[in-house]
């Protein structure tokens, strides 16, 4: 798993003032809490973050945050919000985590082989992505970047199901904790066909096509 340093300045300037004054300084204002103590407001250098968030990791990864230069502690990204028109970050917040307590994380799916998969070859199937990521709960230590699934088998009608992923040691999926998982098992993966459907508008063109061809031939 790659290992992100982030660097981050403790503030005590708070408010809606003071974050506009750090993002026209370039950094980005955020908080830091969990593990039972007092929450604390920081800032990061947002062209550092910004090269982090290049790499899909950096949301699934355990973090190493250090504030104005102190030890150094464990942290993950639970929040990011983005500007809605530009590439500006606008706030962060990490969640401290301990090594023996448990982490719930969306996790994202990665599909292999799909293009190598029967379903692809096949005239007028597509493969569906239903669900893109899931939830898991595990300890620190066993967090997964990511959980593949190789589909390089997947045929016309078959269907994958949460019950069908293959996790890693340590790793339960969240969904079924929430009671039966037969009520849970939700599809992942499934095939669709894709039926043509002419338009009035395109009828219209190939029948005057057709005249134009006819005229032609004629003459």
């Amino acid at each position: 798993m790659a290992i992100f340093k982030v660097n981050a300045e403790l503030r005590n300037d708070l408010g809606k003032g003071a974050s506009r004054r750090l993002r026209h300084e370039n950094k980005i204002p955020g908080i830091i809490y969990g593990s039972g103590r007092e929450p604390r407001a920081v800032s990061v250098e947002h062209h550092k973050v910004l090269k982090f968030i290049e790499d899909e990791a950096f949301f699934t990864s355990i973090l190493e945050l250090s504030a104005d230069g102190g030890k150094r502690q464990k942290v993950i990204l639970r929040d990011m919000q983005r500007h809605p028109s530009k590439p500006i970050i606008m706030h962060m917040d990490f969640q401290r985590i301990s090594d023996n307590e448990e982490l719930h994380m969306n996790i994202p799916l990665h599909f292999l082989n799909e293009d190598e998969s029967p379903a692809a070859k096949t005239a007028g199937i597509i493969i569906a992505h239903q669900i893109t990521e899931v939830e898991v709960a595990c300890l620190p230590a066993d967090l997964p970047e990511f959980i593949e699934i190789d589909i390089a088998e997947f045929k016309e009608g078959d269907i994958f199901r949460l019950s069908d992923l293959s996790l890693p040691k340590g790793v339960v999926l969240t969904a079924f904790s929430h009671g039966d998982e037969a009520d849970h098992d939700e599809v992942v993966i499934s095939t669709t066909h894709v039926v043509a459907v002419a338009t009035e508008e395109t009828e219209e063109v190939a029948e005057a096509t057709a005249e134009v061809t006819e005229e032609k031939t004629e003459d």
